[in-house]
């Protein structure tokens, strides 16, 4: 399904950012111009981002989304 109307990004794109190794969401909106112009898909294209990177891995092991850790 085409998430990105404006860059013509699918949910199997992001799944592929997924699985090449994208961890991080601006990542994401850098590497395939996801919700980077409109913005009307960001919602949605979040939600497959974070479906992908919760899916287990051929292992068996979940990969656990990047935290962004702040300094006190």
């Amino acid at each position: 399904m085409i998430v990105c109307l404006c860059n013509r990004v699918s949910d199997r794109d992001i799944q592929r950012a997924v699985a090449s190794g994208v961890r991080c969401f601006e990542v994401l909106q850098d590497e395939t111009r996801v919700a980077s112009s409109c913005g009307c898909c960001h919602d949605c294209a979040r939600e497959v981002f974070d479906a992908a990177v919760s899916e287990p891995t051929a292992c068996g092991c979940a990969i656990a989304a990047t935290a962004v850790l702040t300094a006190e």
